[in-house]
């Protein structure tokens, strides 16, 4: 079988995003023409690729994982300032009235960018209205996109007379399925003027924007040299478009999540059931007789924008640890045996679906479902470059069936050890790799060594050994005595970050707090609250401080020295 993707070259990334980009006139919070200059930046640093997280338009709770829908863009990253009918004053008029103090934090304010952004928006669109010449391209645009749009514009106008309600189960009865919905619109639109359909044509105009700057930032991104790689979540928000208009894709009785794991020490439920994401499963056999359309037109949208794409938990594609109830109920099943459990689920408790590997014959099931979806997956990516987070609980069958397909699954520098728990050196990682010290959902370098190095104080048995495969992999001094190991500094920090760019693995990436050295967190995963998915970079990427200048530049000649420079046009 020949592999997707064997001719990619070696190349280094940076994981930084958007929302905690941060430029001169921004609006609270990083948007498309802060990530060209970020762009500028990586390319005057010879870095190969920008990762970003999902930038689908989120719910109220602002997790990037948690979208109302599997293709529209989330309008808080548009440049308002770009479009031709906001102009300077209306934006001054409004932080004139929010003031100002919001744009300063080192926190993103959602609500307050939601709420400029959403009004500056809104009367942009009354201002194209009264002008009276729609535009030709917006016309082909919704023409063009109507299989997601038009759901995802209802859905929108849905939630406005469910009182901004995201979640459709709570919605009043008259339209709280989608025949009724479609029912209720035509009701509506015969007794308002505009009614329904206006509102539902200014979503579609701000996705129309939204994709023209995501485009343009595409075509800046070729013409730079860097791929721009983007995160496609396993599951989809059971509060979205897609569940609420398609429901015969997916599986409602049933919400994909992770098994227990007692990392997650402060939450209980994490530690005793596991983590519950609220995800519906699929409905793999009636996808399949679709010939994964749902599937093919979520990949055709998300390489229309970038150049690799992660699956995040792609071991949902071989099975996945599925809940009989959904979060909301979380309270009332933490307290419960599993006796008890099982007389409110009807006898179901949390579990692998579609099976358990607990037997080979269950295991090839488990790698014959794999193999066939992500080929699927794979043939409408058509060529562009996947990658997979095989993080978790890991058959031992899916890591080479993803060498297989070429797919280039994570390798956490310090989690690779060998039978006798010595560090895999960076040589070791298999090419087809995504190598790592740490993602979103974990703390920074420098957090993971202070968090270990305070462990060992606290007398925590195997934090020593923490710190000493990390030693081992970058090739420095492992101590006898665990609590000689000194505080994260500088060298340390490049000692690690070396190593990690000398890896044989294909791509080796970092975040911008890594190459900084800060241990500020992006996620916190199994918490709830504003520490997650807010942090902002501390300065200007149109005015880059000559401390940040210098490690970057630092990294630029690591990235000459282990061949990871792939700074080229993007064909």
């Amino acid at each position: 079988m020949v592999k997707a993707f064997e001719n990619v070259a070696r190349s280094a990334g940076l994981l930084f995003p958007v929302f905690s980009m941060r430029r001169s006139g921004d609006l609270g919070i990083g948007d498309t023409s802060t990530v060209k200059l970020c762009l500028d930046w990586l390319a005057k640093h010879k870095v190969g690729f920008l990762q970003l997280l999902p930038i689908n338009v989120s719910g109220m709770d602002n997790s990037p994982y948690a979208a109302i829908s599997s293709v529209a863009l989330d309008f808080i990253y548009v440049d308002v300032s770009r479009i031709p009918e906001i102009g300077q004053d209306d934006i001054e008029d409004l932080l004139d009235e929010f003031g100002r103090k919001w744009l300063e934090s080192d926190r993103v304010d959602y609500h307050t960018v939601k709420l400029v952004k959403g009004r500056l928006l809104r009367k942009a669109y009354q201002r194209y209205v009264a002008n009276g010449d729609e535009d030709p391209e917006f016309t082909h645009f919704c023409k063009q996109e109507k299989d997601w749009l038009q759901p995802y514009c209802r859905y929108r106008w849905l939630m406005e007379e469910a009182n901004c309600e995201e979640d459709w189960t709570r919605w009043p009865e008259e339209f709280n399925t989608a025949e009724k919905a479609l029912a209720y619109e035509k009701k509506k639109q015969k007794l308002t003027d505009g009614g329904p359909e206006g509102v539902q044509l200014y979503y579609a105009w701000v996705q129309w924007h939204a994709f023209k700057q995501w485009w343009e930032v595409r075509d800046y991104a070729d013409d730079l040299g860097i791929k721009l790689m983007g995160d496609i979540p396993i599951g989809v928000s059971c509060a979205s478009a897609d569940v609420f208009f398609e429901q015969q894709w997916f599986d409602l009785d049933w919400f994909g999540g992770a098994p227990p794991e007692k990392v997650f020490k402060d939450d209980p439920f994490a530690c005793k059931w596991g983590q519950n994401w609220g995800v519906p499963l699929y409905n793999w056999d009636k996808l399949q007789k679709d010939k994964y359309s749902w599937w093919c037109r979520r990949i055709e949208k998300l390489t229309d924008v970038f150049h690799i794409f992660r699956i995040d938990h792609i071991l949902g594609f071989y099975r996945i640890y599925a809940f009989p109830w959904h979060p909301k109920r979380n309270a009332e099943f933490l307290p419960l045996s599993e006796a008890e459990a099982k007389a409110l689920t009807g006898g179901r408790l949390p579990q692998f679906m579609p099976r358990p590997d607990d037997t080979m014959k269950h295991k090839a099931q488990n790698l014959m479902d794999g193999d066939r979806y992500l080929k699927a997956v794979l043939k409408a990516a058509d060529g562009y470059e996947v990658v997979g987070e095989d993080l978790g609980c890991v058959p031992d069958y899916v890591r080479p069936h993803l060498e297989e397909l070429g797919v280039a699954g994570f390798k956490i520098c310090h989690w690779e050890t060998d039978q006798a728990g010595r560090a895999q050196p960076p040589e070791s990682h298999h090419e087809c790799s995504f190598a790592t010290y740490t993602t979103h959902d974990h703390p920074p370098i420098k957090g993971i060594w202070e968090e270990l190095r305070k462990n060992v104080a606290d007398g925590c048995t195997g934090s020593g050994d923490g710190l000493r495969i990390l030693c081992e992999y970058a090739g420095m001094p492992v101590m006898k005595n665990a609590k000689d190991y000194g505080p994260f500094d500088n060298v340390l920090k490049w000692e690690l970050l070396e190593a990690l760019l000398k890896s044989n693995a294909r791509y080796a990436c970092m975040m911008y707090t890594d190459l900084l050295g800060s241990d500020v967190r992006i996620n916190t995963p199994a918490t709830v609250g504003d520490h997650n998915w807010t942090c902002r970079a501390e300065w200007l990427l149109d005015d880059v401080p000559d401390e940040v200048e210098r490690e970057a530049s630092k990294l630029a000649v690591y990235i000459d020295m282990y061949h990871r420079n792939v700074y080229q046009r993007v064909k």
